[in-house]
């Protein structure tokens, strides 16, 4: 039975508070090391942050780990790359065994040497088996100054009620180390052992006996690589307690605890030079892949909510499109209200979330959210005798940024420069009322006068071009809008077809644009019913067919940035599928008769004073068959829960896979 309890963290130095994701370390900045937070140093002592055991004192000086007595691992680590100074900024006093007291001067740092160095000061805490004990983490704001020795962090979690000697067999990786040490020739083929940040490194006296295939298939690796005459059994975070389960079988004498501690800060310094792009297209690559990362992580808090509003859309697309419920009636409109409401807000939401990611303020970004979604802006970027203004004489076009994401995005990552250029220039007893309003300010106008006229331009130029395309060859333009729509929505430019579908519809009382665009909501939906299918963790299933229902009646985001982007390789094979869907749409012609698409949407489909003939058959042969195409090629090549499982090891690079 395990008891609750709480652990109290201090500040480790003085400084500025921050979010681990603040840190520029990606092995912390991602929670790879556990969570945790960091401080921007304005001071060199270093202390304790907890009272307990001294496990870890690394040779260069730049980390030590503690250990409580309620098994929470402490790292506190001293700068960024600080390894490569090999100690000198760094006094010690302390050693591996000593116990402590939190507040206790442990470290003195030379910040000065550090930062000639060119290496960055920023302390950093993790608990680095947060995965195993950690209920709940708790800190003070962040972004404030904070004193060394004062309390800015509890942790939550869980102790067993009596304390036993390890035994084996007794223990939660006692039985994957059996199978581990089994595998790789049993003890009479080990030398030694160490271990890194994700990684069993063995020393085998004959690697040939080591069976790698059993060992990559056992459930808590990752996987199997050989390099620098080791041989590495990839586990992830909970690696630390794996390789104590391992030396607890067969024995002490083949640890090496000096050479762990270099290993740990090796693979941190190799990890960050993996991460680093190395020529154009590569920082390219790494920041779309940073920008999908800010992305996913915006909308992670707001995916449920996403999820169960696009389903209740869906329900109500249906009762109306069967003449249930009238679009008139005081229910319709409450219901609408209530599913309408997360995605007609979600510029003020994202701006809460991504700014809270990229470190600007989230309540001015909220602010700025709710400002290019005022009603009044939203009404006169809906006529086109009122969209075309200007702003202090500045020709600007208005847009409806009302569902958007990719705008808000942008004023995130632009807001903490914009702050700190604000505070540089403005007095300290002005700072409360005016860097605010100001930044909101600044904010609005790089969107309204910046960004929505760079989206006008493009998305009408990207509409016209497939609607070009449709008239010389349906299956192309099928195949085209099918493959890119989705990418169109997550920058926004999707914005310049709704209004040819919608004039289509009006005028012509059909548009076939719209049913391939209703072909990309299946596809992406089955996306994640495929991964629903294939996973076997149990958090990502519950995502995964919540998304899929949303994605079937009719809103992708759930989808979208609940898994498919963060996976990337779902969304390209999903991509691919909605293309071939597309052009299966656009050979067959379906044509849709109604602003309402995906599964839930059928009635779209079916033609008005035919009934159901060869269009709605149109739409079950390419709706189905999407879907179904969708779900192979995801299900085939597009996840693996090994996806899952790489993401805890930064240094993934030449593993062998099964």
């Amino acid at each position: 039975m395990n008891n609750q309890i709480l652990i109290s963290l201090v500040a480790p130095v003085d400084g500025k508070l921050m979010q681990l994701s603040q840190v520029k370390d990606p092995v912390f900045s991602q929670g790879l090391m556990g969570q945790g937070f960091a401080i921007e140093p304005t001071d060199g002592n270093i202390v304790s942050p907890v009272s307990g055991t001294v496990t870890l004192v690394s040779e260069t000086k730049h980390a030590f780990g503690i250990k409580t007595k309620d098994g929470a691992d402490i790292l506190i680590h001293l700068g960024i790359d600080t390894v490569e100074l090999k100690g000198q900024p760094f006094t010690v006093s302390i050693k591996q065994g000593d116990q402590v007291t939190a507040g206790q001067e442990v470290v003195k740092m030379d910040l000065k040497m550090v930062t000639d160095a060119g290496k960055q000061k920023t302390v950093i805490l993790a608990i680095t088996n947060s995965n195993d004990i950690l209920k709940q983490f708790m800190t003070s704001n962040f972004d404030q100054d904070v004193k060394a020795g004062t309390t800015v962090a509890a942790a939550s979690v869980n102790q067993a009620q009596e304390k036993q000697p390890a035994k084996v067999g007794s223990g939660k990786y006692d039985q994957l180390a059996a199978d581990i040490v089994k595998n790789v020739g049993g003890t009479e083929n080990i030398n030694s052992l160490i271990h890194c940040i994700t990684r069993l490194r063995f020393y085998l006296k004959d690697d040939n006996k080591a069976n790698d295939q059993a060992i990559e298939n056992l459930d808590g690796v990752i996987s199997v690589a050989k390099a620098g005459g080791q041989y590495q059994v990839v586990i992830g975070q909970a690696v630390t307690d794996v390789y104590d389960a391992v030396i607890a079988q067969i024995g002490t004498q083949y640890a090496n605890n000096s050479a762990t501690a270099e290993a740990v800060a090796q693979t941190t310094k190799e990890a960050n030079k993996a991460n680093e792009p190395k020529d154009f297209w590569s920082k390219i690559k790494s920041g779309l892949s940073n920008f999908i990362g800010v992305l996913t992580a915006s909308m992670i808090p707001i995916i449920g909510i996403l999820a169960g509003s696009g389903i209740l859309k869906g329900i109500l697309a249906a009762l109306t499109g069967f003449k249930v419920l009238s679009t008139t009636s005081g229910t319709y409109a409450i219901l609408n209200a209530v599913g309408d409401a997360t995605f007609y807000f979600l510029p003020v939401i994202l701006g809460f979330t991504a700014a809270r990611k990229l470190g600007s303020d989230p309540i001015v970004l909220a602010i700025v959210g709710g400002i290019i979604i005022y009603p009044n802006l939203v009404a006169l970027a809906g006529k086109a005798s009122t969209a075309s203004t200007t702003f202090l004489g500045i020709p600007t076009t208005l847009v409806s940024y009302t569902s958007s994401v990719f705008p808000i995005i942008v004023a995130a990552w632009l807001g903490k420069y914009v702050e700190k250029f604000l505070k540089k220039v403005i007095p300290l007893y002005l700072r409360s009322v005016f860097v605010p309003i100001i930044e909101a300010l600044v904010l609005s106008l790089v969107i309204i006068i910046g960004v929505g006229p760079i989206i006008t331009v493009l998305s009408k130029g990207l509409s016209n071009g497939l609607v070009a395309i449709y008239s010389f060859s349906p299956t192309l333009s099928g195949l085209v809008l099918g493959g890119v729509y989705q990418t169109m929505v997550i920058f926004g430019l999707h914005w310049g077809l709704i209004p040819i579908i919608i004039n289509d519809i009006a005028t012509n009382g059909h548009s076939y644009i719209n049913a391939i665009v209703s072909i990309t909501m299946v596809a992406q939906g089955g996306a994640v019913l495929a991964v629903f299918l294939k996973t076997k963790d149990k958090k990502l299933k519950e995502v995964s067919l919540a998304a899929a229902v949303s994605a079937f009646c009719g809103v992708t985001e759930p989808a979208l940035y609940g898994v498919n982007l963060k996976y990337k390789r779902i969304f390209v094979v999903a991509s691919i599928a909605s293309a071939l869907g597309g052009a299966l749409t656009g050979f067959l012609r379906v044509n849709n008769y109604a602003l309402s698409g995906a599964l839930i949407g059928f009635p779209a489909f079916i033609t008005p004073g035919v009934g159901i003939g060869s269009n709605f058959y149109g739409y079950l042969i390419s709706h189905y068959g999407t879907l179904l195409i969708s779900v192979v090629l995801v299900y085939l090549f597009g996840f693996t829960d090994k996806m899952l499982a790489k993401k805890a090891d930064p240094m993934n690079m030449n593993i062998k896979t099964a």
